[in-house]
């Protein structure tokens, strides 16, 4: 499917600075990617807040009067589309669940990732996203949550590519060439930076008026 950046949606949110954080994005000695966050303090967020939010992303809300698929609104004008490709073992999104994702980093269509991940860690604590190709791993996302004063310490790592000979030699070469090239990974670590900052704009009280549906 060819996909379209969606119209922009009307929530114009302060968006945090790159600078707000403090950013790596380095090779390691396979050739495969390593960037990685420390978030500023997601101010009035708590980690059960950011617990609920992964596993319920897949509902609606209204900003402004208007319904908007969750997704969407967690990033206005990267996120394109988000589904539950296939449920945890018992329903819906959690740990054992795959989520499709498809968003373009600073609204490029140049950047765009259609990805399809599979959740292998989701809790207070944080959440782990990786891609499999032909049994191999190729891609790790990992999300930490740490309650502080006032909100929550926020560290995410992303990795693309495979550091073995494999990854050496076949894989990282075409997936930086043709799938997530070195542009892309500097677009990301704004985008994350824009994406998590968000969450003061809304969580707190959408968790408030939703987490009763939370088991």
């Amino acid at each position: 499917m060819a996909w379209q950046l969606p119209p922009k949606r009307e929530i114009n949110w302060v968006r945090k600075p790159l600078e707000s954080a403090r950013t790596q994005f380095r090779t390691l000695p396979y050739g495969s990617f390593e960037l990685r966050i420390e978030h500023d303090i997601i101010r009035g967020v708590t980690p059960d807040m950011l617990n609920w939010w992964f596993h319920h992303i897949g509902g609606t809300m209204q900003v402004n009067g208007v319904e908007y698929p969750r997704y969407l609104v967690w990033h206005p004008f990267d996120h394109i589309h988000w589904e539950l490709v296939r449920p945890a073992p018992g329903g819906g999104a959690g740990v054992g669940s795959s989520f499709r994702i498809v968003e373009a980093f600073g609204g490029n269509p140049k950047h765009l990732i259609d990805s399809v991940e599979d959740v292998i860690k989701l809790d207070s604590e944080g959440i782990t996203l990786i891609r499999r190709i032909l049994g191999l791993e190729v891609f790790r996302l990992a999300h930490r949550f740490i309650a502080v004063e006032g909100g929550t310490r926020y560290r995410s790592r992303m990795q693309v590519g495979a550091e073995n000979r494999v990854g050496k030699w076949v894989l990282n070469p075409l997936m930086h060439r043709l799938l997530f090239t070195r542009d892309m990974g500097w677009a990301w670590l704004k985008h994350n930076v824009e994406e998590v900052g968000n969450f003061e704009s809304f969580l707190p009280e959408l968790y408030a008026a939703q987490r009763f549906a939370f088991p």
